[in-house]
């Protein structure tokens, strides 16, 4: 004997359904299930509709709502590592101030050749995304400019784009720098390197420049750049070893993240050079447990989860208004001293190569 909840398993519950079981009728489903057009339904029916489309097992097909009504409320969030513990703080702060608004997201981890990431961004429009927020952006970005050509409203978190084209919402990486220089300094350290991240992107180059710019305005005459070749660990560690092989006299490390900071720890390891003794270490982004290493890392922390609110309602905003001029948030950072940094000792090595304690 087939049951009437064998028939709703075996196929999808309607809305007619819906409002036969709430005796009311369709239409009046569809304004309950509605966030925008709920209130013009009265409490007793919108709870009655709602029971109803509960005990039937009733969910919304939101693809077939978008082409409908030209909107799917889904937004698209794009990450260039999704296993990088900066993103989950600001994919928090984006679906925290989406979901205020009725808002979903869909997250990609967008690697790989630009056709890669271009067939990743179709798949997504395909799925009816209203816009995008990309972690994503390189300063010259085939991705932003296919959003603009194709009038798709995309705002860009954490990593801005030259132009200035889209909205954004980044880090005051020259405050940083003016806060992690002017820390250095004050603990007496005039052999100050900067491990910078690379400059295909303007987190690496704002870094850069605001390092140049401090240094100056401090008076540093010992600065030394290496650029990294990506914003990893291991990166990281090729930098610090090409930076001390050729500058072993460097007091003080300026890492253009956290994770270049771990490559500089481990080449610490690898040569028995003690920290902050020999060589301070100032990271950026003050990633989860950096707190937790030995020795704790002194780091610039950044607002993730504040951008992502921020970046959220930004696209809300060109949701709404297209022809609206973009808008830049800047956010500023606060230093964590903790203990990779110290004074310098009185007799910096000299050696090239051998940078040991």
């Amino acid at each position: 004997m087939t049951t009437s909840s064998d028939t709703r398993a075996a196929g999808r519950v309607t809305i007619r359904e819906v409002a036969a079981a709430a005796s009311v009728n369709a239409s009046t489903v569809s304004r309950v299930l509605n966030p925008e057009t709920r209130h013009l339904i009265g409490d007793e029916v919108v709870r009655r509709v709602l029971a109803a489309a509960k005990a039937l097992g009733y969910r919304q097909n939101r693809l077939a709502a978008a082409l409908r009504g030209g909107q799917s409320r889904v937004i698209g969030v794009c990450l260039p590592d999704i296993e990088n513990p900066v993103f989950p703080p600001i994919v928090c702060g984006i679906t925290e101030a989406l979901a205020a608004e009725g808002y979903g997201v869909l997250i990609a981890n967008v690697v790989g050749k630009p056709k890669d990431q271009e067939r990743m961004i179709e798949q997504m429009l395909e799925r009816r995304v209203d816009g995008f927020v990309l972690a994503t952006a390189a300063r010259q970005d085939p991705l932003v400019r296919r959003c603009i050509l194709d009038g798709v409203p995309v705002v860009l978190v954490n990593r801005g784009e030259d132009g200035g084209q889209v909205p954004e919402v980044v880090n005051d990486d020259f405050l940083s720098m003016r806060l992690a220089v002017g820390h250095l300094v004050e603990l007496g350290h005039k052999r100050i390197a900067h491990l910078a991240g690379p400059e295909r992107l303007a987190t690496g180059l704002s870094r850069l420049q605001g390092f140049q710019i401090a240094t100056q305005q401090h008076g540093v005459p010992g600065s030394v750049v290496v650029e990294s070749a990506d914003f990893t660990r291991e990166a990281g560690r090729a930098a610090c070893e090409q930076l001390l092989d050729a500058h072993c006299d460097v007091t003080a490390i300026i890492a253009a993240n956290d994770l270049i900071a771990l490559g500089c720890y481990d080449v610490f390891a690898a040569r028995r050079i003690v920290c902050p003794g020999a060589i301070s270490v100032i990271g950026h982004n003050d990633m989860p447990l950096v707190d937790m290493l030995n020795p704790p890392l002194t780091t610039l922390r950044i607002q993730h989860r504040e951008m992502g609110r921020q970046a959220a309602r930004l696209l809300l905003g060109r949701i709404a208004t297209p022809g609206a001029a973009p808008l830049r948030i800047t956010l500023p950072p606060e230093l964590m001293v903790r203990g990779s940094t110290a004074a310098p000792r009185a007799a910096p090595r000299k050696s090239a190569g051998t940078c040991a304690a």
